[in-house]
């Protein structure tokens, strides 16, 4: 301990240092349950990119681990802390270093706040369109490391997408430029595509240049109300279908809309099986929607919805954003799952759930970006009753396991990290465990990067 201290000293300033073991605990873990953490040596907040170089050289040196972290908000332990690592939180790295209108590009440190990013482009008559739910406080450092989703997927797609370059420290304290600023560019292996999603398990990210898109207009959007989940999925179905591009496709089963119900008294029908929102941000939404509200109907829609303007557009959606506050309310604890189906089995994967629900006993809620077919479960337990929260872990299980079997995916956006692990041996499969190993094998041979993640 004495040595890394001494170490780190010579190439960092004071405050860059957190040693207080009652503080360093802080940062043990993220947000996810079930996940173990281990008690970090020291904390470093560095703010340039060559005092991230200085911690990766000392920790080769001294072959100590290093835990990445951005603010913590994952859900699948990809932060957490290893026994006696070294945790390297770039939050302090939060600066916007180019917003270009012309080349339609952003330039940004790892620790910038995905909201902050979005509303400084907006100024400029841009948008970088990744909304994940914890935008307010989740770093695009972090939403990179789990290739991160949200509202707007179905339409405008996840963080891959925009990710066009990366500045990334190696393991051995060594900086690498991928990708480019250019509109177009094939030279060489992907690398840039390769760091995204993988967790600070390859490199530690210190820059990424992010594309941007023209603002789009204000959107439009309906609420649709279903007598069974099927019905729902079938509406879904037909949207999609005709070829429609929504802003936003989204669905709350039962549970969802009475939790929220109880919370907010959002004055949703009771007897409602399952609510559908849908947005258009097209030239003309609400064409669209009157088109989409007919798909509806024919679905068995009991009541459909639309907005006249962008504020009653809020108050619709109002319901979706208070989904997974409502459903911590039923218990003192939520795991919440993250698994992707085709769209054509997204009524089958939430009966599935339904299933799963009853037979273990227990409060299963399901949000869904119904457009990509990404659903959300959400296991409501008691934390402080061993039997229940067994219950709830087997259950999770049981909705990766669902997934696999409908053709999906263990997770749509929230990445491995500690909780999947297992799973995505069972997605990958023997051969492609051993090819994602050689991988890591060659950017982090002394395996110092995030260890105890992904695999």
């Amino acid at each position: 301990m004495d040595a890394l201290l001494e170490r780190l000293r010579a190439g960092l300033p004071p405050e860059a240092l957190i040693t207080d073991p009652d503080v360093t605990v802080s940062y043990a873990h993220d947000m996810a349950s079930f996940c173990e953490a281990g008690t970090p040596a020291v904390v470093v907040l560095p703010r340039t990119v060559e005092e991230v170089q200085h911690v990766m050289r000392t920790a080769t040196a001294l072959r100590i681990p290093v835990v990445p972290q951005g603010a913590r908000t994952g859900l699948s332990g990809a932060a957490n802390a290893s026994d006696g690592c070294i945790v390297l939180s770039l939050v302090r790295m939060d600066r916007i270093l180019e917003i270009s209108p012309v080349d339609r590009i952003a330039v940004v440190e790892p620790g910038v706040v995905n909201a902050t990013l979005s509303r400084a482009v907006a100024e400029l008559g841009l948008s970088y369109p990744p909304d994940p739910s914890s935008w307010e406080m989740c770093t695009i450092g972090g939403n990179i490391g789990t290739a991160s989703g949200g509202l707007c997927c179905v339409k405008y797609g996840v963080t891959a997408e925009y990710v066009l370059g990366l500045d990334v420290v190696l393991a051995d304290g060594r900086l690498l430029s991928t990708g480019r600023r250019t509109a177009k560019g094939v030279a060489g292996y992907d690398l840039t595509r390769l760091f995204v999603g993988s967790e600070g398990s390859l490199g530690i990210v210190v820059g990424a240049t992010l594309a941007l898109r023209p603002q789009p207009p204000r959107q439009l959007a309906l609420a649709a109300e279903f007598p069974s989940a099927a019905a729902a999925c079938d509406a879904v179905c037909r949207i999609m279908e005709r070829g429609h591009t929504p802003s936003l496709l989204e669905l709350m089963d039962r549970t969802t809309v009475r939790a929220v119900n109880a919370m907010a008294s959002m004055g949703l029908t009771e007897t409602t099986e399952a609510l559908l929102l849908c947005a258009f941000d097209t030239p003309d939404p609400a064409a669209d929607l009157a088109a989409v509200g007919a798909l509806c109907q024919a679905s068995g829609a009991t009541e459909v919805v639309p907005a006249d303007d962008a504020a009653e557009s809020e108050l619709l959606l109002q319901a979706r954003r208070m989904s997974l506050p409502a459903l911590e309310t039923v218990k003192s604890a939520t795991m919440i799952d993250d698994v992707c189906v085709p769209r054509s089995r997204l009524g089958a994967m939430i009966e599935g759930t339904a299933a799963i629900a009853e037979e273990y006993g227990l409060t299963i809620g399901v949000c869904a970006h119904a457009g990509d077919g990404n659903t959300h479960p959400v296991v409501c337990f008691d934390h402080t009753d061993p039997d229940e929260s067994r219950r709830a872990r087997a259950s999770f299980d049981a909705i990766m396991a669902l997934g696999l079997e409908l053709g999906g995916t263990i997770t749509g956006e929230h990445g491995v990290g500690v909780l999947k692990k297992e799973w995505l041996a069972r997605e990958l499969g023997e051969t492609g465990i051993e090819l994602q190993r050689g991988i890591k094998a060659a950017f982090d041979p002394l395996g110092l990067l995030n260890p105890g993640k992904l695999f």
